[in-house]
């Protein structure tokens, strides 16, 4: 014996759309978030300031495509990235090193874009 049940579903746009703008602030907001957390940390080489500071910034051109990305420009900054084994001064940053995002991608601090994320979200969503 088979029983027939009927449904019916409202999809509300205006709150869908709201949900994907609120995605895209949380995105561009989470990104600033890391390079902020970056510059604080102290992780990138410094010797005048070009490299942490002008030469690096947020690029939020693809957001609505869910992406972001920090870009460092300057003809040292990949070899300066991808040479941990370099000596780095560190009198003025602390923890300089190469590979200075490894933490947030695979090491201890790998949650906290997505922890920042969330919370953001929740706020821009209000959820």
């Amino acid at each position: 014996m088979s029983k027939f049940v009927n449904s019916k579903i409202n999809i509300n746009m205006p709150k869908i759309n709201n949900l994907s703008k609120a995605s895209i602030r949380a995105l561009e907001q989470t990104t600033e978030a890391l390079h902020t957390e970056v510059k604080s940390d102290q992780v990138m080489p410094f010797k005048e300031g070009y490299l942490s500071g002008e030469k690096t910034n947020p690029d939020y051109s693809e957001a609505k495509k869910g992406k972001s990305d920090i870009n460092t420009e300057g003809p040292y900054a990949r070899r300066l990235y991808f040479h941990p084994e370099y000596n780095f001064n560190r009198s003025e940053h602390k923890n300089a090193k190469g590979k200075w995002y490894e933490d947030y991608i695979s090491g201890i601090k790998k949650k906290y874009c997505s922890e920042v994320f969330a919370k953001i979200y929740k706020k821009e969503a209000r959820l």
